[in-house]
């Protein structure tokens, strides 16, 4: 066969692979041995600990926040236990000791379940040595020192130091200590290596040379983004079977995962990962404080009720790496709370053993204490949320390419923080996982510019709509196959009623939108005229007359000099909005970056429209409404006897950059929760504030009052 056969079937397998539906269960049952756990404990321990920390602390630390699992250092670039492998670098601190087993037999006579960690993204000189062809090489083919310790060497994720040396060790450390698992810590590798093993493992399986260029359209950078992810999960494959061969109830745990631009498929990793952690440790720059809560939307988008820890790290996590540092207790808390509310299991992580500040002690404790008080409350067994905002890595990679936040996540975002505003409960939906099982439970789809679509996905949103259901779409949503080649037209014309005119503004000045029509979605806007449009328009043109569109376009007009703004269009029949009763369901389609330019400019009328958009197509009363004043993300779930509503207050002037210096607390806040069907309330809590509130109920709905609001609470209704 030659190369450009090997290369097209390669590049085939790989697209099909992208739209297959899953042939196992949508939702498998959890393992039992991971499932237990609902507090984990990290301890990451440096070099010199060995010797100096204080290893009783610890476990008693562990015992008084109920921690009932750990992950701890173990090996790979330092090891932290007698290891017999050559090369296998021991902590010069040691001496004669065995730091890890101690830890691990501490914890399990505390009746913890034990993950080890291991780190192989940097080895020593001697490796370097013995074995210079598992260094990583840059593109100008140096090999790589690591960029923070440059008397260390950067490892090549993809060859012989992963998949044997590091197999090795795996197995060594299963072996002796018999741990329930290993987390492998920057396992995927450090960027892109031209090492001597990718250049020859990439042009044996694709007939091509690796990519230097980062444009998605390029056949090889395209077929490097399949070949890097089929790589990683043979590694995945090989460490489970090694781990599994020592201690067959262990697993492999990946970090790894996430949303869009994660770079591991999360329909895969659903299906490998037994239990997966969400490692975003806290916040940083322009981070949200609701984003936690997105991270456990999107890692369970993939492993359905599986469990998922929420990493949090007491320290900074900005790009100068105070590692030692410590975060205010406001922040440390609203960050695990917000985790929680959205069906995390809370895992603190500490940098090294000698403590150097002690103030994050009391919060993590006081946190894990009412967790572990109020566990039966927080085993979730399914989120009752009605919206799925759906998230697509192929559209990230495809089309987004080197710039998928800007095109691709901000899109998201912006979407996410309307509807936190709109105070509706919604999950995260993977694209690849839009099957009939998967959507089940929801009434309305969001497509936040979800570009890149197979006909295969553009069918399952069809089915959906006609199952009843409800989408809500912006932009360029469908305009590209799975690849990110552009159609002639959007693959979802028919439900969208408007096709593609051939044409886009890409960056409009001073726009605006013209409300014609009383149309539910202008709720709001009563008084207004007009309102802002976005930055970027997609151009189109109704299927079939569409007389009455709630929305049209005012063209861009000068807004220099003060003189000349004035519209020159006052009025067009261009819609700008297409809202449509179609097969059983109904569909909103935005043709501009509504969602986008709301998280640019946080403009209330756009926040409005997307939450009034969400509502017309849901077509039913939500499941849980809250009212009173704040912004809370609010969360609704079901447990084996009861539901819960989670109110996580965000009102802070430090919403949208941390770090916060207190919770501005809420006044009282009415809860009206809808019941399944023939259920009653058998008793309702307040888990917070330990209170039992007064109860009204109606005909299939509860009704509550939360008095005061600080961070966090629960309202608990048992059946």
């Amino acid at each position: 066969m030659s190369g450009m056969d090997t290369r097209r079937d390669f590049l085939k397998t790989a697209a099909l692979a992208a739209i297959a539906v899953p042939a196992e269960p949508a939702l498998a049952e959890p393992d039992p041995l991971f499932d237990r756990p609902m507090r984990w404990a990290q301890l990451t321990l440096v070099e010199n600990d060995p010797g100096s920390y204080d290893l009783g602390f610890w476990l008693d630390y562990f015992k008084r926040t109920h921690s009932d699992a750990a992950c701890l250092s173990a090996g790979g670039c330092v090891a932290y236990y007698p290891t017999r492998i050559p090369l296998h670098y021991r902590s010069a601190w040691m001496k004669d000791t065995d730091p890890f087993g101690d830890l691990v037999r501490g914890c399990r006579k505390l009746g913890m379940n034990v993950l080890a960690r291991t780190d192989p993204h940097a080895v020593h000189q001697d490796v370097y040595g013995a074995h210079s062809d598992w260094i990583a090489v840059d593109a100008e083919g140096r090999k790589r020192r690591h960029w923070s310790m440059p008397e260390l060497w950067v490892t090549c994720a993809l060859g012989p130091y992963n998949f044997e040396f590091m197999t090795g060790v795996t197995r060594e450390i299963v072996t002796l200590y018999q741990v329930d698992g290993v987390f492998s810590n920057r396992w995927a590798g450090s960027g892109m290596c031209y090492c001597e093993h990718c250049t020859r493992n990439f042009k044996q399986a694709t007939g091509l040379d690796l990519p230097r260029t980062l444009d998605p359209q390029n056949p090889s950078r395209r077929a490097y983004i399949a070949w890097h992810e089929q790589r990683l999960f043979e590694l995945w494959d090989v460490w489970d079977k090694a781990i599994r061969e020592a201690n067959p109830k262990a697993r492999f745990v990946a970090n790894s995962g996430g949303g869009a631009l994660s770079e591991l498929n999360m329909k895969t990793v659903g299906e490998k990962a037994s239990i997966l952690f969400a490692d975003r440790q806290a916040r940083s720059g322009l981070t949200p404080s609701w984003a936690n809560g997105k991270n456990g939307k999107e890692y369970r988008a993939g492993l359905g009720n599986k469990p998922i820890g929420g990493i949090f790290s007491v320290g900074v996590e900005e790009a100068y790496r105070w590692k030692d540092s410590v975060q205010s207790e406001p922040e440390i808390r609203l960050w695990a709370l917000d985790g929680i509310a959205n069906g995390l299991r809370p895992w603190f992580t500490k940098f090294g053993g000698v403590l150097r500040d002690k103030r994050w002690l009391p919060v993590v404790e006081d946190v894990y204490t009412w967790h572990w008080r109020n566990e039966r409350y927080l085993r979730n067994t399914a989120p009752l949320a009605r919206v799925g905002v759906v998230f697509s890595q192929q559209t990230a990679h495809y089309y987004g390419g080197d710039r998928a936040r800007a095109k691709v996540e901000d899109h998201t975002l912006g979407f996410y923080q309307a509807l936190i505003e709109a105070r509706i409960p919604f999950e995260m939906v993977h694209d690849e996982l839009l099957d009939a099982d998967r959507t089940a439970g929801l009434k309305v789809l969001v497509l936040p510019n979800i570009a890149a679509m197979s006909e295969g996905q553009c069918g399952q949103i069809r089915d959906f709509v006609k199952r009843g259901g409800g989408v809500v779409a912006t932009f360029e949503t469908s305009l590209y196959d799975e690849r990110g080649v552009r159609r002639e037209n959007f693959g979802l014309s028919d439900l969208f009623g408007a096709s593609y005119a051939g044409g886009m503004d890409a960056h409009m000045m001073n726009s605006y939108l013209r409300l014609e029509t009383r149309h539910p979605l202008l709720r709001g806007l009563e008084n207004a005229d007009r309102i802002i449009n976005g930055v970027s328009r997609v151009h189109t043109k109704p299927n079939a007359p569409y007389p009455n569109p709630p929305l049209t376009l005012i063209p861009s007009y000068p807004d220099l000099p003060m003189e000349e703004v004035f519209p020159r269009v006052d009025h067009t029949d261009q819609p700008e909005a297409y809202a449509r009763e179609t097969g059983g369901g109904r569909v909103v389609y935005f043709p501009w970056d509504i969602d986008r330019t709301f998280w640019e400019v946080l403009a209330v009328d756009h926040s409005k429209l997307l939450r009034n958009a969400v509502d017309w197509a849901a077509n039913e009363p939500r499941p849980v409404t809250v009212t009173g004043r704040g912004v809370l993300d609010v969360t609704l779930w079901r447990q084996k006897d009861s539901l819960t509503v989670h109110l996580v207050n965000l009102t802070n002037p430090m919403m949208m950059k941390g770090p916060l210096r207190e919770f501005i607390p809420l006044p009282a806040q009415e809860v009206a929760v809808r019941l399944p069907e023939g259920k009653k309330p058998r008793a309702v809590k307040l888990l917070v504030a330990g209170t039992t509130p007064r109860v009204r109920e109606t005909a299939g709905e509860v009704r509550v009052t939360v008095p005061s609001l600080l961070d966090h609470e629960v309202v608990a209704i048992e059946l």
